[in-house]
């Protein structure tokens, strides 16, 4: 099963595809959509919205996970960011896929098991999870560390939707 990762940011929203084969994971891709800072808003988020949807096509992964964000330093900032989340949690649930959201810091423990790790340490783990990784960037790394956190924690989530009723 191939499992979509997402990163999101209004410049560089990375992302990653690693398969599932039972416990064992395999590295697909990765890489990082990004805008077009002298555009307007909208313009931006159209531009992420389509490099998103051409990831999506070319990689026909059945899930995806979005990393839930958090910025209370600028208000401005904050709300620019939650409207690229807006198009990294609308894009694949619109392709029908199950979207789950992770914190940064489960994430983390995901990989590293420390919801303190360092980037460094996140992505040493994503090389020794992910053999033959060459990942292109912090954002597309990031994007990678999402996806394999939902391949540890997506029967779990998917248990508990059921049990909630919450079933697509």
């Amino acid at each position: 099963m191939k499992l979509l990762g997402i990163d999101p940011g209004l410049r560089n929203m990375g992302w990653g595809v690693i398969e599932t084969d039972g416990n064992r994971l395999i590295y697909a891709g990765d890489g990082v959509v990004k805008s077009d800072p002298n555009l307007s808003l909208a313009e931006r988020l159209v531009q992420l919205h389509d490099g998103l949807l051409l990831v999506i096509e070319r990689f026909q992964p059945k899930e995806a996970a979005v990393e839930e964000t958090f910025v209370n330093v600028n208000p401005a900032s904050a709300l620019k960011l939650g409207q690229a989340r807006g198009i990294a949690l609308f894009v694949p649930s619109k392709f029908g896929l199950r979207v789950a959201e992770y914190s940064p810091n489960l994430i983390k423990k995901s990989l590293v098991g420390s919801g303190h790790a360092s980037k460094e340490q996140v992505q040493m783990m994503i090389n020794t999870l992910l053999p033959g990784c060459d990942f292109q960037s912090a954002d597309s790394a990031d994007a990678l560390a999402i996806a394999i956190c939902h391949a540890h924690h997506r029967q779990s989530l998917k248990l508990s939707e059921q049990s909630s009723g919450l079933q697509r």
